[in-house]
């Protein structure tokens, strides 16, 4: 995480830095909108060759009746679980902010930044276009593009991290129900699992450990270029030589305040409950019951197979993930179901976060930290401002507000 910097030089830097930002990666930025365009296309043709499914195989009057039966309420609060979904990830980059003291990033900023993942990771395969646009939108608050590389990088380890522990926590509680609901198809789940574990920890490797890293990394590049295999070495060199520094750096520096650290954890924890209850939420539209820690359960697997799928949203992965762990409760309104959580938890978060894209903190000489100084320092006088309570006086008699008193001492006159 950024360090707290000197406010008597960071006024003077944020001018500069704001300057650096903007123009830091206006390539990577032109590739990541070309692969949305490109991923917006092949979800169209994903929507449509869905319908043709239904209609081909007689499925579509089935489809419309289970969706005539929603119960619209359950599917307000499935909404209402992804905008917490939506609303902890921005906490969670709020948090790596406000320990930097002087930082320009606002809340508004925050809600673009965690809108550029939804947008761009959704329309990108395996999310690949996520992080860049990130850090590119942190830098157009006036971050300079190590200082925006550190933050979304300590984001990125430990959403990795939540994401592993989450998934390791639901395999421990419901294993058995797992293989007995769906038999020895639960060992894919637990390969992905496995792949996923192996992807965090060579991200602590390359934290803990970067000059091992950096020296395997030459030589394979120096291997590949003597091969004639290599394409692009200047990339290459400069992800090896300086990306995997500013990650480790990044990480260290994080781990020295362990609280904030395990406090983010924990944040990231409760956003991916609020994504993998959702199905919980869809199944009781359609009048289903289910366990909730099941569905749970099922919900961080579902996950982990879409995101091992190498297209936009995790297309087929979704699909096949949802059928295999949710028909047994949602039966003949599988199709229906699926359209409805995809809808929830894909199409619409897509579309409500293009326009977020373009939010920007107006006022950025205050800090978040001092924000919330401020207002800490404003509830303290108002809390210092309150009548104490009287010495020997009732409970009953304080907790009667002044118009009650007077009513009271009213009412005994007139007696």
């Amino acid at each position: 995480m950024p360090h707290a910097h000197d406010s008597r030089n960071m006024a003077a830097r944020h001018p500069r830095k704001a300057s650096t930002g903007a123009s830091a990666h206006p390539a990577s930025q032109g590739d990541d909108s070309a692969q949305a365009r490109k991923g917006a296309l092949f979800l169209g043709a994903v929507v449509i060759a869905y319908i043709v499914f239904l209609v081909a195989t007689g499925q579509m009057a089935t489809f419309l009746e289970a969706l005539s039966r929603v119960d619209t309420s359950w599917i307000a609060g499935a909404a209402i679980c992804y905008a917490l979904y939506f609303l902890f990830g921005v906490v969670a980059y709020g948090i790596a902010v406000y320990l930097d003291h002087d930082s320009p990033v606002g809340v508004r900023d925050l809600m673009s930044v965690e809108a550029s993942g939804v947008f761009f990771g959704n329309l990108t395969p395996m999310m690949a276009g996520a992080v860049p646009s990130q850090i590119y939108r942190l830098t157009r608050t006036g971050l300079d593009v190590g200082e925006a590389s550190a933050t979304q990088f300590t984001r990125f380890i430990v959403f990795q991290l939540a994401v592993v522990l989450f998934a390791a926590l639901m395999l421990a509680a419901k294993l058995r129900f797992f293989f007995e609901a769906y038999g020895n198809i639960v060992v894919l789940n637990l390969v992905v699992f496995g792949v996923h574990l192996v992807q965090c920890v060579g991200l602590f490797v390359i934290c803990l450990c970067p000059g091992v890293v950096m020296r395997f990394g030459n030589w394979a590049i120096e291997l590949l270029s003597r091969r004639s295999w290599l394409k692009d070495r200047e990339r290459w060199d400069e992800m090896v030589n300086v990306q995997v520094l500013e990650f480790s750096g990044a990480f260290k520096r994080a781990a020295q305040d362990l609280p904030s650290m395990g406090l983010t954890l924990l944040v990231t924890m409760a956003q991916l409950a609020s994504l993998y209850m959702i199905p919980w939420f869809v199944l009781n539209a359609f009048g289903k019951q289910g366990d909730f820690l099941e569905c749970l359960a099922a919900g961080s697997m579902v996950q982990m197979v879409a995101s091992a799928v190498p297209l936009p949203g995790g297309t087929g992965g979704a699909e096949g993930g949802f059928v295999m762990f949710y028909r047994h409760m949602f039966g003949p309104a599988t199709s229906a179901g699926f359209l409805v959580w995809r809808i929830v938890t894909f199409f619409a978060p897509t579309i409500i976060a293009a326009p977020l894209l373009g939010l920007s903190t107006r006022n950025r000489t205050t800090s978040i930290y001092h924000r919330v100084r401020r207002i800490r320092r404003r509830l303290g006088a108002m809390v210092g401002n309150l009548p104490l309570k009287p010495r020997g006086a009732s409970s009953r008699s304080i907790s009667l507000s002044g118009k009650a008193a007077k009513r009271k001492a009213s009412h005994h006159s007139r007696r």
